[in-house]
């Protein structure tokens, strides 16, 4: 069964789907999903969705700077059942990315292991000797202008583990500074052509990363029924979709694989 969720803006989270084992929320970039050591007072999403909903149990994450799906439990029989599948590499992860340039390829397999906090930019790094065995599919939606479209499917759950699995690969994520190098936000006038506007009153369309957990397929912690969950574009998201859409005939959502 696919669910699919509306994306209410602004806000910090959506909810995509509840009962009583499981909650699925789609977050906003840049807000916590736990609480992280440098900023003991940062906004987070699990006191949020737990005010709304009551007792919480963690079974994965996704980085603050990220949007899309974040999964929890609603008990310890849920918890332990989900946590299990992932352990497993059961679930199915599906994010979408907006990559700076053009890759060379179409289909690209990364096996390469990764060590999370490995330099003084607390950065994922690759380490083939004390690092963990990370995996990740990504494949070419489409080049747009000055970009590409890529999908990207983790078979593991490392920190940063799709920018850093890029960035080793010569890629880097539309407005991440951190793994790019490049914080450029995207702005209409970038790729549009005949764009006549005021370069001073230009707003960007988007100016934070450019990664969106997209789909998250598991099976039911009780049921055991094979669940999918889609969470749509966040609003600045949405909009560099439209217009790359509009300008180059590529559309991430058009093209998507089958989950």
């Amino acid at each position: 069964m696919r669910y699919t969720g509306t994306m209410k803006i602004p806000a910090d989270y959506t909810v995509i789907y509840t009962d009583e084992d499981i909650v699925v929320v789609s977050k906003r970039s840049g807000i916590l999903i736990a609480a992280d050591r440098y900023d003991a007072d940062a906004p987070r999403l699990d006191l949020a969705v737990e005010k709304e909903f009551g007792k919480m149990y963690a079974v994965h994450r996704i980085d603050k700077d990220t949007s899309g799906l974040v999964l929890y439990a609603r008990t310890p029989d849920a918890q332990r059942a989900l946590s299990m599948q992932f352990e497993a590499r059961s679930v199915q992860k599906v994010y979408h990315c907006l990559v700076n340039g053009h890759p060379l390829w179409k289909e690209l397999h990364v096996d390469l292991k990764l060590l999370p906090d490995g330099d003084e930019r607390h950065r994922t790094v690759v380490n083939k000797r004390t690092g963990k065995p990370s995996v990740t599919d990504f494949r070419l939606i489409g080049n747009c202008g000055p970009y590409s479209w890529l999908e990207a499917r983790p078979r593991t759950g490392r920190t940063h583990q799709i920018r850093a699995h890029l960035r080793a690969n010569g890629l880097g994520i539309v407005c991440d500074p951190l793994y790019s190098g490049n914080q450029k936000p995207v702005r209409l006038s970038d790729f549009k052509r005949r764009w006549n506007g005021d370069p001073l009153e230009e707003r960007p369309l988007l100016s934070r990363l450019a990664l969106h957990a997209y789909s998250l397929s598991v099976d039911h912690p009780r049921t055991g029924e094979r669940m999918t969950f889609v969470a749509p574009y966040p609003r600045d998201l949405e909009a560099v979709r439209c217009q790359l859409a509009k300008a180059f005939k590529v559309d991430p959502l058009a093209v998507a694989a089958p989950i």
